[in-house]
């Protein structure tokens, strides 16, 4: 029966294979365009007595392409004078018949009568006076239109940034995305039209919007059809406890690693320090191979083929039953309604996670060859997992994947599982009555210290991961393609475990720890808006850095314990 699974895995792994190549078509780095951040930049304009035109020319020759628009506030246009603001009271006061509690501006004409048009408010003219019942110093006040429209001219890739507003209309009439506009990036925390006005605000945008690295925007996805940009930006507060180098080696490896179209870019308070971030960055990406240039939305439709993969994944599920000497079957059949109940379409790619990682340690512990084979069913859970997984909604980041941590508890628990026979009361019996050794305490204790820290941190910016921890990942990220932590740990640790003369409990101890790592790889492929390439070497680095470091460690521990026994 077994043999017969595994010819069904061969004969699956094919076309799954197949089908990845429209993803990997899709996720082709750049062309990226660098943004430059209008009112960011407008002191610099203003402290030289220049147009904002003028500045952003003089920052073409570094690579800048685009710039972006944020939506001004009507408090920003009464700072910059186009607008007075007065309370009711005040124009009173000054013999004007105006409303006590109402709110009211003079200036510009043109921009008034935008607002007048703007929000489903009452409002009145008192003279030159135009006056809301509303405070609307926080409203959204559309953009300097001359500006924008001299940047189009220009030749730059311009994008907007508008305010949702529950009070405001979604009239064609208003430049709420003005006609010059190539992209959308929505300010604030929420997409144009949230909750309920989407379908209303789809109409005035006629151009692809971006999705925001670490910004969840509710109703972003509503824009799915107009397109999608990656774009990538610092917090300007975190920028600036970076160098200039420190920050463009993130920007670079956002569009390297992880597809970023946009780099949304804010000027230093000086601008050598600006231009220093500038030519890195153009150095980074002409190095990566990425050209600078207008960015398009990625379209992808997945393969048919892509569920040839279920086969795979069943027949993993079934050497899984097969494998576990304790309740097998009802262990995989409890996998398949977990994924089933939880991942819903995404069931397939969610139980390649859980079940592959498992096999290699089900199989004889015969040396290196254990990890290889641990290693080729890891791989192999990957391709079935990115066929199933890979959807237009997953690789844009629009859609998370479903039980991340889960792929890297449930697979070390079953590992743990694994290593019960079939007369597992006898021995459980004899575990609760071992005697207890310190050392033995110690060890379960950094055993579950392990697990607990790969499942309570991820990602760079986690409470729990320490800065010498940072400073090397940043180290081999210039280096290479970085591989996970967890990775290069748990494939260091099978050497360790199987290559030397151990207890039992204790290559147990290490082999379950190792399951952590194989559990990472799967991990690793799920973030499927990671481009396939990356994740393929960041496992492959970490495979043959772990298990390097692994035999320098057996060959340490041998010489140690000579030493020990003289």
């Amino acid at each position: 029966m077994k043999r017969f699974l595994h010819l069904l895995l061969l004969l699956a792994l094919v076309p799954s294979l197949l089908a990845l190549p429209p993803r990997l078509r899709a996720e082709r780095p750049g062309p990226v365009v660098l943004l430059l951040d209008a009112e960011a930049l407008r002191e610099e304009a203003q402290s030289q007595g220049k147009s904002l035109l003028e500045v952003l020319e003089s920052y073409r020759p570094l690579g800048v392409r685009g710039v972006a628009f944020p939506e001004r506030l009507v408090k920003d246009w009464v700072g910059q004078g186009e607008l007075l603001y007065r309370s009711g009271r005040e124009l009173l006061e000054a013999g004007l018949p105006a409303k006590p509690n109402w709110y009211y501006l003079r200036g510009n004409r043109e921009l008034l009568e935008l607002l007048q048009a703007a929000y489903d408010l009452p409002h009145e003219w008192v003279g030159p006076w135009l006056g809301f019942p509303l405070d609307v110093q926080a409203f959204p006040a559309f953009y300097p239109l001359e500006e924008v429209r001299a940047a189009k001219e220009a030749g730059f890739f311009v994008a907007v940034r508008p305010i949702n507003q529950r009070y405001r209309r979604l009239d064609a009439s208003l430049p709420i995305v003005p006609k010059e506009a190539d992209a959308v990036v929505f300010a604030g925390l929420e997409a144009l039209g949230y909750p309920y006005r989407l379908e209303e605000a789809q109409e005035r945008v006629p151009v692809p919007v971006a999705l925001i690295e670490g910004t969840p925007q509710p109703g972003l996805a509503a824009y799915r059809e107009k397109g999608i940009l990656r774009l990538f930006s610092l917090r300007y507060e975190w920028q600036l406890t970076l160098t200039p180098e420190e920050a463009a080696d993130k920007y670079v490896l956002a569009a390297r690693e992880r597809g970023h179209q946009l780099l949304y870019l804010r000027p230093y308070p000086y601008r050598q320090d600006t231009e220093r971030l500038l030519a890195r960055i153009q150095e980074g990406l002409a190095a990566s191979g990425i050209p600078l240039g207008h960015p398009k939305p990625r379209e992808f439709t997945p393969s048919p083929l892509r569920l040839a993969a279920w086969v795979g994944v069943v027949s993993g599920l079934g050497l899984l039953a097969l494998g576990l000497s304790v309740y097998g079957p009802g262990v995989a059949f409890l996998l398949l309604l977990l994924a089933l109940g939880y991942a819903g379409s995404q069931a397939g790619a969610l139980l390649a996670a859980l079940v592959f990682p498992v096999l290699g340690f089900l199989g004889p512990r015969n040396g290196l060859w254990m990890w290889l084979r641990t290693l080729g069913y890891a791989l192999a859970g990957t391709v079935f997992l990115s066929a199933l997984g890979s959807t237009p909604e997953t690789i844009l980041g629009l859609q998370a994947f479903k039980g991340v941590s889960l792929t890297l508890l449930v697979p070390p628990l079953l590992v743990a599982l694994s290593f019960l026979d079939r007369n597992y009361k006898e021995t459980l019996t004899r575990l609760f009555l071992h005697p207890l050794r310190l050392g033995e305490v110690a060890l379960a204790g950094m055993a579950l210290a392990l697990l607990l820290l790969a499942l309570l941190r991820r990602g760079n910016e986690a409470p729990l991961v320490p800065d010498l921890e940072l400073k090397l990942r940043s180290l081999l990220q210039d280096l290479m393609v970085r591989p996970r932590f967890k990775e290069v740990f748990g494939h260091a640790l099978f050497p360790l475990a199987l290559l030397l003369p151990w207890p039992r409990w204790v290559q147990n101890s290490m082999l379950f720890l190792a399951a952590l790592g194989v559990a990472s790889i799967l991990n690793t492929f799920s973030h499927f808006h990671t481009p396939l390439p990356i994740s393929f070497f960041r496992v492959v680095n970490g495979a043959l850095l772990g298990v390097s470091l692994g035999l320098l460690g057996v060959m340490l521990v041998r010489r140690l314990r000579a030493w020990w026994l003289e």
